[in-house]
């Protein structure tokens, strides 16, 4: 029996049976899933590998010298994921996130943006490529990403004390290691840039007003995410959870703010602005209120898996079509099969207290 899907309204919605079968769309028909959202983005997970043990992420308890990261050879190769990546883009994908595990990690990574830089939609526009990074390599790669055709770039950085940095990335790396990728990375022109810190109530809620202080006036965009439970391994406890409007309140004390309006088709963060015109600032509430029916994204795992939500628990394999010579008709239909039997929407169903059906897939394995 098909799953029920629970609205943020509290009204339930029972959808198709779900089965990932090839559809065909007719002319000019928009690719959507049951609830009507389209597949405008896409992110792709270039490396299950990082240079970070963040203990909300990959904790090094799990993730230590014997954990079998996946072998070169199940990774899709550059060509393979610009072919995928073209197939998205005829089905209404606009923009493209390079992710990982560290997408730096992997080697030449700019030679697969330059690659992803040549596709276009079918109105003939550029697709928007961006990557998220810990920004600890990007100092050297900034102006080549650049140069290959990468638009903008994304740095998580949880703190600016270096003592914490240390603890909360179980890491040798600094804040101005992440510093200097940023200014690196402005320089290059990779901006607007996007500073994203998870916020966890009792271990760096007290960075918010140092980051604001840091970052206010620089253009860049600093964000505030809730600490969320994703994965099976980061021991999540609620408790830790600073809901976005408290970060907001500390905030708006100290610099007032104003809200900025946003279409919710797409919308991850809620915008807000400086009252002062120092630049703006973005919270992401998946916890406490979520944004599961705007969600327009699918994601791709390194060796081709395709994830529809970032909560879920399996994925769908388009690597073994996609290396047994499926064409890309088929490829393409198979795709919109799947996402057109989307009813994804997890973090509604969290707040709900729906329990969770069973296990998730890992942060660092399908990107954030």
């Amino acid at each position: 029996m098909s799953k029920v899907i629970y609205l943020a309204d509290g009204r339930t919605v029972q959808p198709r049976p779900r089965q990932a079968q090839p559809r065909a769309l007719g002319p000019g028909e928009p690719l959507a899933d049951v609830r009507g959202r389209p597949l405008r983005d896409l992110r792709i997970s270039v490396t299950d590998r990082c240079n970070f043990r963040c203990n909300y992420c990959m904790p090094r308890e799990v993730f230590d010298s014997s954990y079998a990261f996946m072998p070169h050879s199940a990774l899709l190769s550059f060509e393979e994921i610009t072919r995928l990546a073209g197939l998205f883009a005829r089905l209404g994908t606009e923009k493209i996130r390079l992710t990982g595990g560290e997408p730096l990690l992997r080697k030449n990574i700019e030679s697969l943006v330059a690659m992803l830089s040549e596709l276009r939609t079918p109105q003939g526009r550029p697709l928007d490529i961006t990557l998220t990074t810990n920004g600890v390599l990007l100092a050297r790669k900034a102006r080549a990403l650049k140069d290959a055709g990468l638009n903008r770039v994304t740095v998580s950085l949880d703190a600016l004390d270096a003592a914490l940095f240390a603890r909360m990335s179980d890491s040798d790396f600094t804040p101005d290691d992440v510093l200097r990728g940023i200014d690196a990375a402005a320089q290059a022109g990779l901006a607007p840039i996007k500073i994203n810190m998870v916020v966890r109530r009792g271990h760096n809620d007290g960075q918010i007003l140092p980051m604001v202080r840091r970052f206010r006036g620089t253009g860049h965009v600093l964000r505030f995410i809730e600490y969320m439970d994703v994965g099976n391994t980061n021991g999540w406890n609620l408790a830790e959870v600073m809901p976005t409007r408290e970060v907001l309140a500390r905030i708006d004390e100290a610099f007032p703010l104003q809200a900025l309006a946003d279409d919710t088709m797409g919308r991850v963060a809620e915008r807000w602005r400086y009252r002062d015109g120092a630049g703006e600032i973005g919270v992401i509430s998946s916890v406490s209120h979520a944004f599961c029916g705007g969600c327009t994204r699918a994601r791709l795992s390194p060796e081709g898996k395709l994830f529809l939500c970032l909560f879920a628990g399996a994925g769908y394999d388009l690597r073994e079509p996609l290396r047994g010579g499926a064409d890309d008709a088929h490829l393409a239909e198979l795709v919109a099969g799947i996402w057109s039997q989307r009813d994804d929407n997890y973090s509604e169903r969290r707040a709900l207290g729906v329990p969770d059906a069973g296990g998730k897939i890992e942060m660092s394995y399908i990107g954030g």
